[in-house]
């Protein structure tokens, strides 16, 4: 390996974030797939979140041939970021040979960053016809935890399409008030992906409310 990559591949554990930075970006550039180890091991435990944008901009360049199986493995880790990390840049390269390691523990992982991710992962790399059921996993996830977790579910379901609006229906009715309230608030983005998920809410109570 040059000795250029070398130092390289050493930056990606410096102290400072401007020289990880420059380093995963030295590192893609030079698209060796021998790297591929090192970026994925570096996405595992990078506090700032520019530099884990540059380090899987780096894997995206990689030949998906190695990056795909070493991603999917990291799938299994006990590491939450790491979990996390492999699900975004899976999304990226969006090889659907990943897709059935896209698992519904994934989909339903305790911990929401992980699960944003998996839902994002699984809208890109679910198959032709695969919608309605991964949207029945989905929906198990409605009313899930604050806005942000909310409406990145609500934008799973919209990326999905119209495929889900039964699914979305039966929910509507669900007897739980926060399922019910968020299934009806992603209905409206399914018929209007460009109105607010703030109205959205609004209108869901309004409609809630009303009977």
């Amino acid at each position: 390996m040059e000795a250029e990559l070398v130092r390289a591949l050493e930056g990606l554990e410096h102290g400072s974030a401007s020289v990880r930075l420059r380093a995963a970006l030295e590192v893609g550039t030079a698209a060796d797939p021998r790297c591929a180890d090192a970026l994925i091991a570096r996405c595992a435990v990078e506090p700032e979140f520019f530099v884990r944008d540059m380090l899987t901009w780096a894997l995206v360049r990689q030949p998906a041939e190695v990056t795909v199986p070493k991603l999917v493995e990291a799938l299994g880790s006990e590491s939450a970021q790491e979990r996390s990390q492999a699900l975004h840049t899976l999304s990226k390269i969006g090889d659907r040979r990943a897709w059935p390691a896209v698992t519904r523990g994934l989909l339903t992982d305790a911990d929401d960053t992980v699960a944003r991710s998996a839902w994002r992962a699984a809208v890109v790399l679910v198959p032709e016809g695969g919608a309605p059921d991964l949207a029945a996993v989905l929906a198990t996830q409605l009313g899930r935890g604050g806005l942000e977790t909310r409406l990145s579910l609500s934008r799973a379901f919209v990326a999905l399409g119209e495929e889900v609006a039964p699914v979305l229906r039966t929910a509507a009715a669900d007897p739980v008030p926060g399922v019910r309230e968020h299934a009806i608030a992603t209905e409206r983005l399914l018929r209007d992906p460009d109105a607010g998920f703030e109205w959205a809410l609004r209108e869901a109570k309004r409609i809630m409310v009303g009977g």
